[in-house]
């Protein structure tokens, strides 16, 4: 299934608010959405939120036996899913070229921009190293997937603590979580993608466009970085031109964002390590808000059923008596009665076919034959209706009123 295609109108209405330097969410033309970093309980494993794209990252390592060529360094693996679930856009099966792309930028960013230390992945040279693996899956799809998952990439790998070993000749001892603290990875930086959308051939551009934006944009440019002002990795998409005053400026922009994602980053993992060193609570089910209903819950009320007699009688004694009723019927005609003071008729309207049938059973025709005129009566509405007619076929009615003779 593919996505919905925008309209003419949709399209020239994105297009003439950018040109006015406005967007559909109130953000300015630099402006960041709101990103919400939330790790669970286990180590390695985050969800991370911009604006209403989210991606979850896993963390996970094995022994395995090292590359050939690089005996004692370690395996660092990503893997990035669009799925379904996130937009009908997507298709499971064979991957797509979106996803190849990111997949490939995402190891440009962190594998080969050497953030990770992967010398001390290494357990025995060329017997045995640590391969680290970092699944991403893309929940909900509204815009700009590399940005959120280069963030939960490199904030699960911060997150993240490997098994303790220890090697006696050659056997190797992987202990659990139980018997020893687990250790940390060594991240020298944190490489953050930053997109760049330009519309009308490079005239206007938007930093993190979102999902509509992605649709009317003429290229992309995503400038990774880390809080040093370190370029690790650039690609630009689309087949627009760009000059190089405006690769300047898009660096720029990107070194003050990346400084405030790392901070938050930094941030998020310190309140995660208070909260379980002081033992308090962490993890996805403690990040929901509390007005939000998770369970349906009743507290049950004890009730108190001492001197329920007396109780009764005070509440007895207080009340009004009741109104006088005549209980007597009332008799209207023979064969019916009414009790009380009844109320208005609750059955509606009679229906037309009703109507009809009691007008019929009112009608009274009588026909008198003298002289060639023939007259007949009829009574509604309490008038008497008179027909007359005559060798000169001419209709006349007189309506008579009641009393009238």
């Amino acid at each position: 299934m593919r996505d919905t295609p925008l309209s003419n109108c949709e399209r020239a209405f994105l297009l003439q608010a950018i040109s006015e330097h406005k967007r559909l969410d109130g953000r300015q033309t630099y402006d960041y959405r709101n990103i919400k970093i939330t790790f669970g309980t286990e180590y390695g494993c985050c969800i991370v939120e911009l604006g209403k794209t989210r991606v979850l990252g896993q963390v996970s390592c094995e022994l395995v036996a090292p590359k050939m060529n690089r005996p004692t360094e370690g395996i660092l693996f990503f893997n990035l899913e669009l799925t379904a679930m996130a937009s009908p856009a997507f298709e499971p099966g064979r991957p797509s070229e979106l996803v190849v792309r990111l997949n490939r930028l995402l190891e440009r960013c962190l594998r080969n921009s050497k953030c990770i230390d992967t010398e001390s992945l290494c357990v025995q040279a060329g017997e045995k190293v640590w391969q680290v693996r970092v699944d991403l899956n893309l929940l909900n799809h509204e815009g700009n997937i590399i940005d959120a998952a280069s963030i939960a990439a490199i904030a699960a790998l911060c997150h993240f603590r490997r098994p303790d070993v220890s090697v006696q000749g050659e056997e190797v001892t992987v202990y659990p979580l139980e018997e020893r603290e687990p250790v940390p990875l060594s991240i020298h930086h944190m490489p953050i993608c930053v997109s760049f959308a330009f519309f009308q051939q490079g005239t206007y551009l938007l930093v993190d466009p979102s999902e509509r934006e992605e649709r009317v944009m003429d290229g992309l440019l995503v400038i990774a970085m880390n809080k040093h002002r370190e370029i690790c990795t650039i690609q630009s998409s689309g087949g627009i031109m760009l000059l190089k005053e405006q690769v300047l400026r898009c660096s720029k922009i990107a070194g003050v964002k990346v400084a405030e994602i790392t901070e938050l980053i930094q941030k998020a993992l310190e309140n995660d390590r208070k909260a379980r060193k002081e033992g308090g609570k962490f993890g996805f089910a403690e990040s929901l808000p509390d007005q939000k209903i998770t369970a349906l819950k009743v507290e049950k009320i004890p009730v108190d059923t001492k001197d329920v007699e007396n109780k009764a009688e005070e509440i007895i004694c207080k009340s009004e008596p009741p109104s006088t009723v005549n209980g007597k019927p009332v008799v209207w005609a023979a064969g019916t009665a009414q009790i009380g003071e009844g109320a208005g008729n609750a059955w509606g309207e009679l229906e037309e076919s009703e109507e009809e049938e009691e007008d019929d059973d009112d009608e009274a025709v009588l026909l008198i034959e003298s002289n060639t005129v023939t007259a007949g009566a009829t009574k509604k509405n309490s008038k008497d209706v008179v027909m007359v007619s005559d060798d000169s076929e001419e209709e006349e009615v007189i309506i008579l009123q009641p009393g009238a003779q």
